[in-house]
Order: C-alpha cells, then structure tokens, then sequence
C-alpha cells in the first residue's frame, strides 16, 4: 500500500505534474536541459522533481552521448497506465504556455539531436 501512496504523492506536486505532462504529451525523450526551458525552473529543481518521478517508477532514463535524455515508457501494470492517462487527459489550460515553451525549445534541435543554449542564424 506505502508504494501506491508513494506513486500518487509523486504527482501530487505541481512541478512533478508538469514535468510528467511534458514527458507524455511529447510522446519523446527529453533531456533536463528542454525541460528547463520549458518550465522555466533551475536544473536542480528540475533534478529534483525528476528523481522523485524516477523512484515511483513513473519515468525512466537513458544516456545518449553526453545528455541523458528522461522519458515515460510502457508502464508496468494497469494502476502506472491508468497515471499516466490521467495525466494526459488533464486540462490542457493548465499546461498550455508549457507546451509552447517546449514545442520552441524542440524546435531548436538539429537533425533532431539536441543542442545546448540557442541556436543562430
């Protein structure tokens, strides 16, 4: 029961929520620096939160080169799933200047591998 409680205080935190919307919604991997962008949060609040999501089992990570890239894969049984179409079905008013933000930062991306800072030109 503590680890059903554990799942669900996870999402219970606005960041965390954002963080996991970002994750499902762009149906892609995404490294810590895109998410930074997108909520306009410092790198160890994002860190942080994405550790939480990490220890409930709700994201997963992966290294590519020098970025590890965070993302929601298949979840384990029906009660993870049934999170995470809660999560995407969500309001969308609520995620709205998230979704822009990130949609711009992905945009940025070259021949789709990431880049840091702002590209010129």
């Amino acid at each position: 029961m503590d680890e059903l409680i554990n799942i669900i205080k996870s999402i219970s935190d606005k960041t965390r929520l954002r963080i996991l919307h970002l994750l499902i919604k762009s149906g892609r991997e995404l490294c810590i620096c895109e998410i930074m962008d997108s909520l306009q949060l410092p790198q160890p609040n994002i860190s942080n939160h994405i550790r939480e999501l990490k220890i409930a089992g709700l994201v997963k990570e992966k290294r590519n080169g020098k970025f590890i890239l965070y993302f929601v894969d298949k979840l384990q049984d029906r009660f993870m799933e049934n999170i995470k179409e809660a999560v995407n079905s969500a309001p969308e008013k609520y995620f709205i200047e998230d979704d822009k933000r990130l949609r711009k930062r992905l945009s940025l991306r070259i021949n789709g591998k990431i880049v840091i800072g702002v590209r010129k030109g």
